[in-house]
């Protein structure tokens, strides 16, 4: 890592975000075991239950579990899983969920009615929240800062533990040791690394009238969740979040003044569909910005880098650029119109 330790993060505690990453990794051992347990027991598929932002964050284990291993994994939206339950969906089936507040609704009524027909169900949550009450199993991480790159951390520990023990993973405990020694410091280099883009890029479209998202393979979720969880909920700034591959297909015809396109570029097989937005944007000469995965180095093995590179993209993203948003705007990332302010 090159970056000066004189680069300062606004609003942002270092010593609080490592000593959480520390609680994390302590952790790994309870993951892992409960992963060796869930395997004993066998299950046919894996479904990963969340609703807006846990939906758009289990996106990138949908998406690498099913380029390692041939288990059916599905991605569920727990409002849709309420009204119409798959029928795939069943007490042969692992459920994997997760819950900041702990009370999130839809994911506490899908819950309940999947414990009751006994289906297992394994939640990162909070053990005193209304879904750590419940769940059968679950694994809290007691962390103040709550970054999202924390939560896929812990959840690699499980998640891949289990494709490990599948017969899928077998260089998971190279990768599990050498992610427990390096990410958090390494992701908090690259924080630094980013801080510099961040405030361009959020200097230039804070004002917008609204901002084109594109990405792609990996980072759609990762896409999703900065356009729509930390701009749209949290900033009230108008997005129109799109994948890579669907934006020639309408969403092209709307760029104009005052209508940048944001394109995240992972490094998996999609990243031609991302090159070609890049192309496109640079022959018609409009106002986009690039986040480029690529960019930021770990101290992590090739071989293993495609399962962080969520966690780096993650980490400047909904971690530092909504952050300068918050300067530009003005707007305070906690403050709410409607979402959790009263009963709907």
């Amino acid at each position: 890592m090159t970056v000066s330790e004189k680069v300062e993060l606004i609003k942002f505690d270092e010593e609080k975000y490592l000593s959480d990453g520390r609680v994390v990794v302590e952790q790994r051992q309870e993951a892992e075991e409960l992963a060796s347990c869930i395997h004993e027991q066998g299950y046919s598929n894996i479904f990963l239950l969340g609703i807006g932002g846990t939906e758009f964050e289990f996106a990138h284990f949908e998406y690498l579990v099913s380029r390692i291993s041939d288990i059916d994994i599905y991605s569920i939206n727990a409002a849709d899983v309420n009204i119409m339950r798959p029928k795939k969906l069943n007490k042969d089936s692992l459920v994997i969920t997760a819950s900041s507040s702990g009370d999130t609704v839809e994911i506490v009524e899908a819950t309940k009615w999947m414990i009751e027909e006994g289906i297992r169900v394994v939640a990162f949550t909070n053990k005193k929240g209304q879904l750590g009450k419940i769940a059968q199993y679950v694994i809290d991480a007691p962390v103040e800062t709550g970054y999202c790159e924390h939560s896929y951390v812990l959840q690699s520990f499980f998640i891949y533990k289990l494709m490990n023990l599948r017969g899928n993973f077998d260089s998971y405990d190279k990768f599990a040791d050498q992610l427990e020694k390096y990410i958090f410091a390494d992701l908090l280099d690259i924080k630094k690394k980013f801080e510099s883009d961040g405030l361009k890029i959020a200097s230039e479209f804070y004002d917008a009238e609204y901002t084109i998202f594109t990405g792609s393979g990996a980072l759609w979720g990762e896409t999703l969740l900065f356009a729509m969880c930390m701009l749209e909920e949290m900033q009230w700034i108008r997005c129109r979040p799109v994948n890579a591959a669907q934006f020639f297909h309408g969403t092209l015809e709307l760029i104009q003044a005052k209508v940048p396109v944001f394109i995240v570029k992972g490094e998996d097989e999609f990243r031609k569909q991302d090159n070609r937005v890049e192309e496109f944007c640079k022959k018609i000469n409009c106002q986009y910005a690039v986040f480029d995965a690529s960019k930021y180095a770990v101290r992590i093995d090739n071989e293993f880098r495609k399962f962080v590179i969520p966690m780096i993209t993650t980490a400047c993203l909904t971690g530092r650029l909504s952050r300068h948003y918050e300067v530009y705007t003005k707007h305070n990332l906690q403050y709410r119109r409607y979402y959790r302010q009263f009963e709907y």
